[in-house]
Formats: C-alpha cells, sequence, structure tokens
C-alpha cells in the first residue's frame, strides 16, 4: 500500500527589502525557512521572484516526502481581494499591479494574497503571544503604523479592503502638513518619525550624544540610534521617545475602545526595543481608553517577532484547504 504523502503549507513573507518563504505543517510547524533580497528593479520582478521561491518550496515538499498544498502570500500594502491586484508602496511599480493573475500564470495551487498586517496578527493568533483569542489587533510600528484585526475570529478587511491604516487617527487638533502626507498617528510615533524628529532637534542646535554617536552625519540618526541615546539618558533622545510613547498611548486607546479586543499586539521594528516602550505604553493608554475595556485588555509585545508575517501567511494558507 502507497504511503499517504505529507501536505505542507508554503508562505511567501514579502516585505521592501527582502522576501522570506518557509513550509509549514497543518499543526504550525516552520521548515525551509529561506531570504532573499528584492529586486525592485522593474515591477515584474518581484513576482518573478515569488513565482520562483514557490517552485523552491514545491522541491523542499518533495524532498520530504510530501507536497505543496496551497501558498499564502502576504504583501506590505493593500491587497484587493476581488481583483487580486495590489499596491505596495515601497516596492516601484506595485500601485493596483495584478499581482494573483501574474503567479497563477505559473502556480496552479491554491493562492491567498494579504496585506502584511493582516499576516501579521493571524500570524500571532495562530502561534504566538495571541493563540487562540477571537479579538486580536496587531499594531505594527516601524518605517510606518498599521494595524491588522481580528474580530470575533474573523480578519477585518473594510469595504474596501484598507481597514487597520490606524497610521492616520487624527490625535492632534493641529493639522500639520506632514499629517496630510502619512497621516497623524504615523506622523508622530512611527520609527521614520521618531528619526526625524531627532535629526530636526539636533540641526535646531539642540545638544544631543547623537551627534557623536553619527560622528557628526545628522541623516545617520535613526530610530535606534534614539533609543540608543535615551538608554543613556540623552535629553533630546527622551524628548523624543517621551512624544511618541504619548501618541503611542493615545492610539492604542482608540483601537481598545472601539475594538474592545482581548489583546493587543504590538510589533515591528520601533518595538524591538520592547524594554523601552512596554511599561510606559501600558501605562499611557490607560488615561485615554474606555476603563472597563482598558481593564480586560492584554498589551503584549509580539512572541514571533520577524516570523510572524510568515506564520500568518502559512495560517491563511491553510485555512484554504482544510
Amino acid at each position: 500500500m502507497e504511503e499517504k504523502k505529507k501536505r505542507f503549507c508554503g508562505a511567501v513573507d514579502v516585505g521592501g527589502t527582502k522576501i522570506s518563504s518557509a513550509l509549514f505543517t497543518p499543526e504550525g510547524n516552520m521548515l525551509g525557512k529561506g531570504k532573499v533580497a528584492i529586486d525592485s528593479s522593474r515591477a515584474e520582478k518581484p513576482a518573478e521572484q515569488i513565482i520562483g521561491i514557490i517552485i523552491a518550496l514545491e522541491e523542499c515538499a518533495r524532498s520530504e516526502k510530501g507536497e505543496l498544498a496551497a501558498i499564502g502570500i502576504d504583501i506590505p500594502g493593500v491587497v484587493f481581494h476581488r481583483t487580486g491586484r495590489v499596491w505596495a508602496p515601497n516596492i516601484p511599480g506595485w500601485e493596483e499591479f495584478p499581482l494573483r493573475e501574474k503567479v497563477q500564470e505559473k502556480v496552479k495551487l491554491p493562492l491567498t494574497l494579504e496585506s502584511d498586517r493582516s499576516a501579521y496578527v493571524s500570524g500571532e493568533q495562530w502561534q504566538g503571544i495571541a493563540k487562540g483569542l477571537e479579538n486580536v489587533v496587531f499594531l505594527a510600528v516601524g518605517t510606518g503604523i498599521g494595524a491588522g484585526l481580528i474580530i470575533e475570529g474573523r480578519l477585518c478587511h473594510g469595504s474596501e479592503d484598507i481597514s487597520g491604516a490606524v497610521g492616520w487617527f487624527a490625535l492632534s487638533p493641529e493639522l500639520k502638513d506632514k499629517y496630510s502626507e502619512i497621516g497623524c498617528f504615523e506622523a508622530e510615533a512611527s520609527g521614520n518619525s521618531v528619526a526625524r524628529k531627532a535629526r530636526e532637534f539636533v540641526r535646531a542646535g539642540e545638544s544631543s550624544l547623537l551627534t557623536g554617536m553619527v560622528k557628526g552625519n545628522i541623516e545617520n540618526i535613526t530610530a535606534e540610534t534614539v533609543v540608543e541615546a535615551a538608554q543613556q539618558n540623552d535629553p533630546v533622545a527622551n524628548k523624543v521617545i517621551d512624544s511618541a510613547i504619548r501618541f503611542l498611548g493615545m492610539g492604542i486607546a482608540n483601537i481598545v475602545s472601539i475594538l474592545n479586543p482581548e489583546m493587543v499586539v504590538l510589533g515591528g521594528g520601533l518595538f524591538q526595543a520592547g524594554q523601552v516602550f512596554l511599561e510606559p505604553v501600558r501605562n499611557e493608554f490607560k488615561k485615554w481608553a474606555q476603563p472597563l475595556a482598558a481593564q480586560k485588555v492584554r498589551i503584549e509585545l509580539s512572541s514571533l517577532g520577524e516570523d510572524a508575517g510568515l506564520y500568518g501567511a502559512g495560517k491563511l494558507a491553510w485555512d484554504q484547504v482544510e
């Protein structure tokens, strides 16, 4: 009697600079993890890379005496589910780009496309800190700010697949020019904005350890540099971090008050410095949130880290075939 083949699902996590991939078992075990730099020389190149990665995942499944049952792909932007087109601002040419069509010309497997923030929350609910919960928000704070939403056990996309664009939260009555470009919350609390504000203070002549840390090249100040300086009690870094914490507290409070989740998972580059942000943010959001919702919700750091998107893409792939 022929032995029944093992089944795997493939996950492809597309970022602004890299593409990660892996196989997943139905139980959520990861194997065959890989990572390549993204080729953004023209719009079709990342799609060609994704197709090549899927072919490699099929080969990996065969080497494990199994077969690939489905594929999940997440992208750093918006997936328009009705058309299979995507918008990813960090990938040139990916404005209404027909990603599903391009991939399915070569790959004849069940395919799910999702935004990265939806993948993050799905991954944490499947195998991460929010495992098994029915109402979860993943707040991704890095280059920008976005949220993945699982409400009563289901991903929330919105009428035009744009739900979770919390970077556009209005958290200040003063409309600054930057808010019209990227949103108030993102302009005040994203990793890029933390770095930008610190550079502005240093350029204005404020004394700071940051100047020496970047050897006078102010453009080299990053969010990581600011966090490092804050840990040395630098006044400019402290001012910038304290401001970010206030806005993060307000943003999380709005999420908690409107959605009443069981957990808000904090992830993205800024929260890699969890020890700097977690407790202050937990304290700050309670000042602004609906008290009963604030009392019940848990605010936690991602347990999957940079693999959250991979786990989420794998989970969404399995959802198609189980």
